[in-house]
């Protein structure tokens, strides 16, 4: 059974997960065993609880133990902290978690292959250093048919708290783990297709047929304001732009993500006869 314990002072050790490390801190990388993450309001708790992270502690308001948090908190065998409202306001941004957090310890993370296996639809994220386009993007891949997501070292992390919050908890849903150098040889070893988002005078439109007949097909984004690599886009299989209109250029490459997930994901799924995937 769970305990609750109540903070009325906001300096306590209790909350330095919660209000005093930084992302990097809370990553451990000398002791990968311990890092943790910050999941923030109940949907996302939920969502990682069922994925099966396991949590550390709460965080939230008194009013909410016996009401919104009341199921979470019977799932969990853990410390429950709370706090009046007037302490929490201290915390940055805590308007935005609905009043509850979770520590949790990160969970291990696939390999590369086991991330591919049985996937039809990859996104592969090169270089996308926003953890609020990191959220977005795993938010679409979730809706939009997309089976696992593959990201470089560069990327910022899933799990960071503002991914984590931005994806309403879809980091928990959709597959994802970190592709070492050489990443595109090894996808095509794996038996895909790749399509790098780039504007090129030799790209394709997203609705190219050829790009929804393909059986396994990785869809590469690039980093905010210069895009792919020009050794992506050389690497790729095909290079793939989304028609713009009004003189704009491109999209926000979470926005793009939305709409190439669409196509390519939940178009080309019907297209082949296999709305099982929507």
């Amino acid at each position: 059974m769970a305990e609750i314990i109540k903070i009325s002072d906001f300096s306590a050790p209790e909350l330095d997960v919660y209000a005093r490390l930084t992302e990097n801190q809370l990553l451990n990388r000398h002791e990968p065993e311990k890092a943790m993450f910050i999941a923030e309001s109940p949907k996302v708790i939920e969502r990682a609880l069922d994925a099966g992270c396991v949590p550390l502690s709460f965080l939230m308001e008194e009013k909410h133990v016996e009401a919104q948090a009341k199921e979470l908190i019977a799932r969990c065998d853990v410390p429950v902290y709370t706090a009046s409202l007037e302490v929490l306001m201290q915390l940055t941004g805590f308007k935005l978690t609905r009043g509850m957090l979770c520590a949790m310890l990160r969970p291990k993370l696939p390999t590369v292959e086991q991330v591919c296996e049985n996937a039809r639809r990859l996104a592969v994220l090169e270089d996308v250093m926003n953890p609020t386009n990191v959220g977005a993007i795993f938010r679409s891949a979730a809706a939009l048919g997309i089976d696992g997501v593959l990201l470089t070292s560069a990327s910022s992390n899933p799990l960071y708290r503002r991914s984590v919050r931005v994806s309403m908890g879809t980091v928990f849903q959709v597959p994802w783990t970190f592709l070492d150098d050489g990443g595109i040889a090894k996808l095509k070893d794996l038996g895909f297709k790749t399509a790098a988002m780039a504007l090129k005078t030799d790209s394709v439109p997203i609705y190219d047929a050829a790009l929804s007949r393909e059986e396994k097909l990785a869809v590469i984004l690039g980093t905010e304001g210069d895009g792919l690599a020009a050794s992506t886009i050389a690497d790729c299989d095909y290079t793939v732009l989304i028609p713009m209109s009004h003189n704009v250029d491109s999209l926000n490459v979470a926005a793009a993500s939305a709409v190439a997930f669409y196509q390519l994901g939940v178009l080309s799924a019907l297209d082949g006869g296999k709305p099982d995937k929507l």
